[in-house]
């Protein structure tokens, strides 16, 4: 394999989280006017973001082997088409005040992201051994980075007075138009002959403790990341009176801090290892999430948003290159890891709105320090697999 192709292959993967993250949380900035244009309360906005949440988890154990047999490029076309056809769909319910058409089309991004993350996450732990230096952080950054303009993009759209479902047009022509030729260029794919069994079947991966630990690595800090995703920017409207384009901006320096501390983040894992990095993470994000939830003020509440998203940044990437270290079943181990990461994702926002509901929104995402918690107690399964 050339080192040009190499090359190509890296590019390719870094715009591909960069497209995906712009397709699925650009419009997170904007919970607010979705929230607001279907008409629902704290615990209803809650429950609409459990479609996306419940579809992913639904799909990704189906994503391990749909990559293992088609390879990554054809499943993030598979699950980019679905994630498109999505977003038009949540566009459409916003526009015609209509929750099922709404709710309908984040069952379609969350399936459709399942399959996507799986299949770029193996690609990009392939290109990572390949090259021989710890860059997935960096892919994760491209994800990261995809979330700060999507962000940006929706700060001055709210300022612009453009609706929601004009901004999620535009994403999706815009997803669409760059996934298709950025995957042409990923390595090539050999898949398994015909007669010959995987290297390894789900049902295995689910009895390995490592992978489960692993996967309890990314659902604390997943459920840490999404719990910002999807509230930050309420908890500022709601919980500190600013405004929707203050609350974009807040959920914005989330997203600065995680992209940037992914960019860097590689140099750190290689200088002082997955475990002890993680580790480190946690109290950044512990001392974050206090400061947002403090009522000390609006700026206060923006500093705690940036140490959020340092303490929440690196156990996804660490995690699924830890479950990718041995490229053999590396797509059935990130499928399996992946599902219990997603776990985040799926009781996280149901359960942050019932909770919000009651003791408001500044109060509820306070459980977020439990999953840190859990993050924290599994890091040590993040150490290099042994070769065998």
């Amino acid at each position: 394999m050339g080192v040009v192709t190499i090359e190509r292959s890296k590019v390719a993967v870094a715009a591909t989280f960069a497209t995906n993250g712009l397709a699925y949380a650009g419009w997170l900035a904007r919970a607010p006017a979705v929230r607001a244009d279907l008409h629902l309360s704290a615990a209803g906005f809650g429950l609409l973001l459990l479609c996306i949440s419940a579809a992913a988890i639904a799909s990704i154990p189906l994503a391990g082997p749909l990559v293992q047999r088609f390879g990554p490029a054809r499943a993030i076309l598979l699950g980019s088409t679905s994630m498109v056809i999505g977003l038009a769909g949540l566009g459409t319910g916003t526009l015609t005040g209509s929750v099922p058409v709404a709710a309908a089309g984040l069952v379609l991004v969350g399936a459709g992201n399942s399959a996507w993350d799986v299949a770029m996450n193996v690609e990009g732990a392939d290109v990572e051994r390949r090259l021989g230096r710890t860059i997935m952080p960096r892919f994760h950054a491209g994800f990261s980075l995809g979330t700060v303009l999507g962000a940006g993009a929706s700060a001055l759209a709210a300022a612009c007075g453009l609706p929601i479902w004009a901004q999620l047009y535009l994403t999706a022509a815009l997803a669409a138009s760059v996934t298709f030729p950025t995957v042409r260029m990923f390595l090539p794919h050999h898949p398994i002959p015909p007669g010959h069994r995987p290297a390894m079947s789900v049902g295995q991966a689910w009895r390995e403790p490592r992978t489960v630990l692993i996967g309890l690595i990314m659902l604390g800090f997943g459920f840490a990341e999404g719990t910002a995703n999807d509230w930050l920017a309420i908890s500022l409207v709601d919980g500190y009176g600013a405004s929707e384009t203050i609350g974009a901006v807040g959920y914005g320096s989330f997203v600065v801090a995680m992209t940037l501390s992914r960019l860097f983040g590689g140099y750190a894992i290689e200088r002082w290892g997955r475990v002890a990095v993680l580790r480190g993470t946690v109290a950044a994000g512990i001392t974050g999430l206090l400061l947002v939830v403090s009522g000390l003020g609006v700026p206060v509440a923006l500093l705690g948003g940036l140490l959020w998203g340092a303490g929440s940044s690196l156990g996804f990437p660490v995690g699924m290159s830890a479950a990718a270290d041995d490229p053999a079943r590396a797509a059935i181990r990130v499928s399996v890891a992946g599902s219990i990461g997603y776990g985040a994702f799926l009781a996280g926002p149901p359960l942050i709105g019932l909770l919000a509901q009651h003791l408001g929104v500044l109060n509820a995402i306070l459980c977020a320090l439990v999953a840190l918690a859990i993050g924290l107690f599994a890091s040590g399964a993040a150490r290099p697999l042994k070769p065998a």
